[in-house]
């Protein structure tokens, strides 16, 4: 089985670099330090004692938990590890005898039937509650807290958790899709940190409640969760399809697989990742939704398109930990292009320079618009971010993958590899190995694949050509100084989308007759792992439609003041060039730009 270094081993530098220098320094030093901080207030006897209300906010402290583990592990920072270690100590005193570290008063509790009354389009129930989903996140957070820092107290305190949620779905008789919206799936996530449980502890108990809650959830009829994934249902029929919760009931299921080898949990989430890679992703790698819905964060309908649909944050960072987790399983260089490809465009354009605000969501064509304090986003985004130091390498018995390229350095498998680049900017690539002894490994590099054509060379010397979209691997003995080169081409390309309606009658035989309605043909641009976009077109307009010449209208353009990245210009001939930048960058960094991906054609 691959493994993740752990953060402490991978420093990455360029804008990932920054963009985690900012989360350390923005929002998981700022928004919580100490019990006196809103979000852990909310544990707090005087505050759970009352409370009836059924919103997700205790969701935060394990989130942030989760987050600052990491990033204080990655960074050595004193005070975000004395932060982090004085929060846990909070929460562990605040746990009740029972197991129970929630925000809700006792009548509220997940342990209590919540009746089988009348419930909103989503499946909610009668009286809203995110119990399970808060102490989903507290485990995990535990966990992190744990594995960085060892405590016998905090592994305690998940444990606690694990035992009375499996006591509750037991001899309690709690079925779990009763305490969740979208028919469960609120609260079905449990299965990822029941497995997570498991693996930390070995304990059976804790795969017993994994698998209890995947045969709860495959037991309510409108979601089905195991039986609709191997059937290869389309992930925006899943429930209600909300893609954060789906991805991580994924996430949860492919844990599953781990710990028990059954190759039906494998066969379903592939096929779930399938759905949404093929149909529900916006160009910039993030799962999208919000098109003729009731709620932004559903999958739209597969193959519907729209320039202005909903990219939500807490989604594409489910979407990168489901990616990670089939990695991990499989090694499969298309699962590290989609950690690739979200975390340089949709994660990156949500984030803001500061490291403390963050998009709710972000539109292919819409404003950047950065939330409020209590949103759910902010804590994802801070997650996602996390996970990118590790998934950057990975490492078993007979190799090293290079699975995301970045300047920076690593410690992995017994070497240290510099990266030397300025990617995702420039497709030039050299790996400088450092080791203390000659060694035989192989290193497995990943060709994206947008990159045909791409070349490899060690120390000057060519090696034959490698296929795009998989990992080229170099097995023999290397040495303090060897230089791996890689070349990756980065031309800038054009990408073509169709949005269309047909209004679908039957003729007088009973046949079906679709007779299209409305037609609209939409081009982008990407270079390499990026998006680009504009701002607004002549200072003023938030769309445009363009006629395209006849040959090629892109060539590059140098870096604008003050921007990250070099720009692509747009030649039309008829009116003055049009200029894009990385989508993550385009507009301006600040609340109120308008980023202009998607540009409609004339026909």
């Amino acid at each position: 089985m691959r493994q993740f270094p752990e953060p402490a081993a991978v420093r990455l530098d360029g804008v990932l670099g920054d963009a985690l220098a900012a989360n350390l320094a923005g929002r998981l030093s700022h928004f919580i330090v100490d019990a006196h901080s809103e979000p852990i207030a909310l544990f707090g006897q005087a505050h759970k004692c009352c409370n009836e209300e059924g919103d997700w906010y205790g969701e935060h402290a394990g989130k942030w938990l989760y987050a600052a583990a990491r990033a204080a592990n990655r960074s050595g920072d004193a005070s975000l590890r004395a932060h982090l270690l004085a929060v846990a100590d909070f929460l562990v005193s605040q746990q009740d005898a029972d197991g129970y570290l929630g925000t809700y008063a006792p009548s509220r509790r997940f342990m209590q039937p919540q009746g089988k009354g009348p419930r909103t389009w989503d499946g909610a129930p009668g009286k809203r509650t995110w119990d399970i989903w808060t102490h989903s996140y507290l485990i995990l957070g535990m966990l992190e807290v744990a594995r960085y820092f060892p405590d016998p107290r905090y592994l305690a305190c998940a444990m606690r958790i694990g035992d009375l949620c499996l006591e509750a779905l037991t001899v309690g008789g709690i079925d779990i899709t009763d305490l969740g919206n979208h028919h469960g799936m609120s609260a079905t996530v449990l299965l990822d940190p029941a497995v997570e449980l498991y693996f930390a502890t070995g304990e059976a108990r804790f795969l017993t409640l994994a698998q209890t809650v995947l045969a709860q959830a495959d037991a309510r009829p409108e979601l089905n969760l195991l039986g609709q994934a191997l059937a290869g249902v389309d992930a925006a029929e899943i429930a209600t399809g909300k893609a954060y919760q789906l991805c991580w009931n994924m996430v949860g299921l492919a844990k599953l697989h781990r710990a028990t080898g059954n190759p039906a949990y494998l066969q379903a989430v592939q096929n779930v990742w399938t759905s949404i890679r093929t149909w529900h992703l916006s160009l910039g790698g993030g799962p999208w939704g919000g098109v003729a819905h009731r709620s932004r964060e559903v999958f739209n309908a597969r193959g519907a398109f729209d320039p202005y649909g909903y990219v939500e944050t807490c989604s594409t960072f489910s979407w990168i930990q489901l990616n990670r987790e089939l990695l991990t399983i499989t090694g499969e260089a298309r699962y590290a292009e989609e950690i690739e490809r979200a975390a340089y465009n949709d994660l990156l354009a949500a984030q803001a320079p500061n490291g403390e605000d963050w998009c709710y969501y972000i539109y292919p064509n819409g404003k950047r618009v950065y939330t409020t304090y209590w949103r759910c986003c902010k804590s994802s985004g801070a997650m996602a971010l996390e996970e990118l130091a590790p998934a950057a390498y990975c490492v078993d018995e007979e190799r090293i993958a290079v699975n995301l390229y970045s300047p920076g350095t690593a410690e992995v498998g017994g070497m240290r590899i510099t990266q030397l680049t300025s990617y995702p900017f420039d497709g030039d690539i050299r790996l400088l190995l450092s080791l203390a002894a000659p060694a035989t490994r192989t290193l497995a590099l990943r060709i994206p694949s947008w990159a045909a054509g791409a070349r490899v060379s060690i120390n000057g010397v060519s090696q034959p050509a490698p296929a795009a979209g998989a990992y080229v691997e170099i097995a023999r003995e290397w040495h303090a100084g060897d230089m791996i080169s890689l070349l990756l081409p980065m031309r800038p390309q054009l990408h073509h989308q169709v949005s269309q309606n047909t209004q679908e009658s039957l003729a007088p035989d009973g046949s079906p007759v679709a007779q299209q309605v409305m037609r609209y043909d939409y081009v982008a641009v990407t270079r390499g792992p990026l998006v680009y976009a504009t701002g607004l077109i002549d200072g003023f307009k938030r769309e445009e439609t363009i006629k395209l010449p006849h040959g090629d209208a892109l060539e590059m353009a140098p870096v604008p003041p003050g921007a990250l990245g070099p720009a692509v210009r747009m030649k039309l001939g008829y009116r003055p060039d049009l200029l894009f930048q990385p989508y993550f960058e385009a507009g301006g960094r600040v609340d109120g730009s308008w980023r202009l991906t998607w540009m409609q054609v004339a026909e």
